[in-house]
């Protein structure tokens, strides 16, 4: 028998009712939560989405679109000025010699300049050509003749005689550029002339003689340089002239011959200037009795490679110009392969080489170019100034241009339309010069290749190269530089031809600018403007007193009608050469000046009023 039969009977029943129960009691008490909960829980997503809902856009309004102007350039029409060759007509009969006799040697395809001069002081432009010689290694019996440098004097209607047989300027060097200035302030001007070798300063003795004072002025430079590109200039304001000197490469025929440079396809090459080491510039301050220091590194002027520390320039075109306009003049330097400098004048005898800064360095992927000649000018007839440097084949003309006195410079020349135009040639000289004397400054260069067989490896490439000439039709038109035609220029002016030099002077006494490109061992092309425009024109010689005597630097303001022209007396430009020191300022349809006002390189401002047009006019710096 059991002996406790009720819990064997009854246990496992009341564990299984309560184990219902409460089952029962929680699915209930679930249900009521998820009844209350999940309510709460929409109410609450609702109120969120009210709130984060973004607002409803307004409707939608048509409304009339504004007019967009259309810039529309003004027609125009290139003006008709004939050029002509007049070199044999005028008396003009050199010829450049530069040595060439097969070992292709670099310098032999670098010169020479030329300069316009009043050497006689009779008030009309006379004309110096800087020649070459053969090699003193050249032993070949062909060679019995000496070349010297010419000096053509001017009968004042554009007749030139040939002067240099006893003039002192009979010399025989390897020669390359000119700058001519009065450095003594006795009223006559002086040459410095630079070469391969030591270079040599001729000082203006009167009656057409010159003697070389080089060794007295201590600016011979060193004898185993090659000078380039020279300029005068007053850097310290002190009333005379200082003397600037560009050095191309460290060059020497054996380092020349030893680089076998080689054409593709076979044949001796000239060398690149890659491959030879680079210079200095020399800066000789004018001591005021005859002598100069050589100041080059203490103002700042040795530029060295910042990764190798050896010495950057490789300069062929030189300029002076104020772009900050605080009245001292900054040199602008254009090298070959390597960056342009430009040197911002302290006002304490020293310079900042601030070309990459100012934008002038490189183009604009910031690459050097192959830079060559230079000129710089007001072309806009406002606050901005351009600096035209000519380059390399397949580097276009640089038109770097700055506003105001910002110092900082942009590369406008595919915006103007003039690097386009000058992508394909090899561009040597380049010069401001208003030749249709409508008072824009228009743009002359003058081209031509080092390699006389380039054709034969680079079809797109020759040897002689036409010169172009640019109209400058205003900046409201979307080309601002229009190139000029046979048509409107005529044939001669285009005569293709191994341009250097390129350089403007008014030789005959009518007012507007003839033209003159030197070439390499070939005659010059002097080409006379027969411009028929019926444009007026107002030219002016200045002489300064305090300032330097040649008014070097000096700006010019014209103001006629309702235009204002500024023009620099600044001789120094292109390459290799120089222009004259009269400054020209064409007047178009103006017939009346309303004033001219002269500032004076550190020195007051002097003004003008009831000044004739058509007419040049001597201004003597007041003493006030």
């Amino acid at each position: 028998m059991n002996e406790n039969p009720t819990a064997e009977l009854d246990g496992p029943d009341l564990d299984h009712d309560t184990e219902q129960r409460d089952d029962a009691i929680v699915g209930r008490a679930l249900r009521w939560s998820l009844a209350v909960i999940l309510p709460a829980v929409c109410a609450g997503a609702g109120i969120l989405y009210a709130l984060s809902r973004p607002a409803q856009p307004p409707p939608v309004k048509e409304s009339a679109l504004a007019e967009v102007e259309v810039r529309r350039p003004v027609p125009v029409e290139i003006p008709r000025v004939i050029f002509t060759d007049v070199t044999a007509e005028a008396g003009i009969h050199f010829v450049h010699e530069n040595g060439a006799d097969g070992a292709k040697l670099l310098p032999e395809t670098m010169g020479g300049g030329c300069a316009f001069l009043d050497f006689d002081a009779d008030g009309d432009q006379d004309l110096l050509l800087v020649n070459s010689r053969s090699w003193p290694w050249d032993l070949r019996g062909t060679r019995d003749r000496r070349p010297t440098m010419a000096l053509y004097r001017n009968n004042g209607s554009g007749q030139f005689d040939d002067v240099t047989a006893g003039s002192g300027l009979d010399v025989s060097l390897y020669g390359m550029g000119a700058a001519v200035g009065d450095y003594d302030r006795d009223g006559r001007v002086d040459v410095f002339l630079s070469a391969v070798g030591p270079n040599c300063l001729f000082r203006n003795l009167g009656d057409g003689k010159f003697l070389d004072v080089t060794e007295q002025a201590g600016v011979a430079g060193e004898t185993d340089a090659w000078s380039t590109s020279c300029g005068w200039f007053d850097y310290d304001n002190d009333g005379d002239l200082d003397l600037f000197v560009c050095n191309y490469v460290r060059w020497s025929r054996e380092d020349d011959v030893a680089q076998d440079f080689q054409l593709t396809g076979g044949g001796r090459a000239y060398g690149r200037p890659q491959n030879f080491g680079g210079t200095f510039p020399y800066l000789y301050r004018n001591e005021g009795d005859g002598t100069f220091q050589d100041v080059s590194a203490e103002a700042g002027i040795q530029i060295r490679n910042p990764n190798t520390g050896v010495p950057m320039a490789k300069s062929l075109g030189v300029t002076f110009t104020d772009p900050d306009g605080d009245g001292w003049l900054d040199v602008v330097v254009a090298n070959d392969t390597v960056q342009n400098f430009l040197f911002h004048n302290r006002r304490d005898g020293t310079f900042e080489e601030i070309g990459s800064p100012s934008g002038l360095a490189f183009d604009m992927d910031g690459n050097a170019r192959g830079a060559m000649g230079i000129d710089a000018a007001c072309f806009r007839n406002n606050d901005a100034l351009g600096v035209a440097i000519g380059n390399f084949a397949n580097e276009m003309t640089a038109l770097y241009v700055a506003y105001g006195s910002g110092m900082q410079f942009t590369d406008e020349a595919v915006a103007t339309g003039l690097g386009p135009n000058t992508r394909l040639v090899l561009t040597f000289g380049v010069c401001f010069v208003d030749y249709d004397l409508d008072g824009r400054p228009d743009l002359f260069a003058a081209n031509g290749h080092l390699e006389d067989e380039i054709n034969r490896v680079q079809p797109s490439q020759s040897y002689e190269q036409a010169p172009q000439l640019f109209w400058n039709c205003g900046a409201e038109q979307a080309t601002e530089f229009l190139p000029v035609g046979a048509a409107d220029s005529g044939e001669e002016l285009l005569e293709p031809t191994v341009g250097r030099g390129a350089s403007f002077a008014d030789l005959d006494g009518d007012g507007d600018q003839d033209l003159l490109i030197t070439a390499i061992a070939r005659p010059p092309r002097l080409l006379r403007n027969d411009q028929q425009l019926g444009h007026h024109w107002l030219r002016l010689k200045l002489e300064g007193t305090s300032s330097n005597r040649d008014a070097i630097g000096a700006w010019v303001e014209v103001h006629a009608s309702d235009r204002i022209q500024r023009q620099q007396v600044m001789p120094t430009r292109s390459y290799l050469s120089q222009a004259e020191l009269p400054v020209t300022f064409g007047l178009g349809r103006t017939a009346r000046v309303d004033k001219v006002v002269i500032r004076w390189p550190g020195a007051p401002t002097q003004e003008l009023t009831g000044l004739a047009v058509d007419r040049t006019h001597l201004v003597r710096q007041s003493r006030e």
